[in-house]
C-alpha cells in the first residue's frame, strides 16, 4: 500500500525569496520538492503560480522594502535552506543558523558573507556616484547545474536527518 507521507521528514524546509527568483530555478525547486517531499515555501509580494502539492506553498506578503526577507527570517528554523541572491538576507539567514544558496549555485557561508557584503556595499557606492556597474550576467547552463547540484546535496543531507 502506498503511503501519502513525504519521502523526507519535515525536519527542515526550503524557503525561496521568490520575487527575484528566476523561473528556471523555481522549476528545479518544484521538481525537487515533488520528488523528495521536502516542504518548499515561496515568499513573495506578488501572487505566483505553484504546483498543486501538499508540500509546496506560497506565502504572499505585503509590498515594501525587505518585507519578504523579514518574513523568511522570522519563520525559518536553524538548518533550513533559503534560496536567495540577496546578500543581506543571506547574512541574516546564516546568523540564524540556517543555510543560504544563490540562484547561481553559490553557497553562502559565515567565512565568505562579510566579504560579499563589503563588495555589495562598494558596488552600491559606485552606482550612487553615477558609475554604471552593469548588471549580473544571464543565468548560464553551468549556473543552473551548480544550483541543482548544491540543492541535491542539501536534500540528501535533509533526508539523512542532518
Amino acid at each position: 500500500m502506498a503511503s501519502n507521507q513525504p519521502a523526507v521528514p519535515a525536519k527542515h524546509s526550503v524557503w525561496v525569496d521568490a520575487d527575484a527568483c528566476p523561473v528556471v530555478i523555481k522549476e528545479i525547486l518544484f521538481r525537487a520538492a515533488q520528488r523528495t517531499g521536502i516542504p518548499l515555501i515561496l515568499v513573495a509580494n506578488q501572487p505566483m503560480r505553484i504546483p498543486r502539492a501538499p508540500n509546496i506553498s506560497m506565502l504572499h506578503v505585503a509590498s515594501g522594502l525587505d518585507v519578504a526577507d523579514s518574513e523568511i527570517v522570522k519563520r525559518l528554523s536553524p538548518g533550513d535552506l533559503v534560496i536567495t541572491s540577496d546578500i543581506p538576507l543571506a547574512a541574516e539567514v546564516i546568523e540564524e543558523g540556517a543555510h543560504a544558496l544563490s540562484h547561481r549555485g553559490e553557497l553562502y557561508s559565515s567565512d565568505t558573507i562579510g566579504q560579499l557584503l563589503n563588495m555589495r556595499d562598494f558596488m552600491d557606492t559606485l552606482r550612487g556616484s553615477g558609475i554604471n556597474t552593469g548588471g549580473p550576467p544571464s543565468l548560464s547552463k553551468s549556473d543552473r547545474k551548480s544550483f541543482a547540484d548544491h540543492l541535491d546535496r542539501f536534500l540528501t543531507r535533509f533526508s539523512a536527518g542532518e
